[in-house]
């Protein structure tokens, strides 16, 4: 898996393989564990789910670490799960955008915004 921080954007890019991309959706719905990373320049060395009691989910950056960590809820982290394991099993390319605003279904003020890349690459091709 690479993880590259786009500071222009303020986002992480996330992009892996079939494989990668279902471990990273385990790791965040059970909400423990770590994911590492290809080394790369401004890169991040990995991903860390963890559990909180609060509502929602939280997507930020241990700087000293440079470790992407999650945290949230149980029911925040299924479904942000569920949004990686949709793109792990992607039959087409593209990406998706998870991004905070206000009163967003599950993620929390102050969350670093997500760039997922789909294994394929690219963007889907039309039909």
């Amino acid at each position: 898996m690479e993880l590259e921080t786009d500071r222009s954007c303020g986002e992480v890019l996330v992009s892996g393989t079939a494989a990668e991309l279902a471990e990273l959706a385990r790791v965040v719905a059970a909400g423990e564990g770590f994911v590492g990373s290809v080394p790369c320049a401004g890169g991040l060395t990995g991903v860390e789910g963890r559990r909180r009691t609060d509502p929602g989910v939280l997507v930020h950056l241990d700087a000293e670490r440079q470790v992407l960590l999650i945290s949230g809820d149980q029911a925040g982290r299924t479904l942000l799960g569920g949004i990686i394991q949709d793109m792990a099993e992607a039959d087409h390319g593209g990406h998706v955008h998870i991004d905070w605003f206000p009163d967003h279904s599950y993620l929390v003020e102050g969350s670093i915004a997500l760039v997922l890349n789909s294994p394929l690459g690219g963007m889907p091709l039309r039909r």
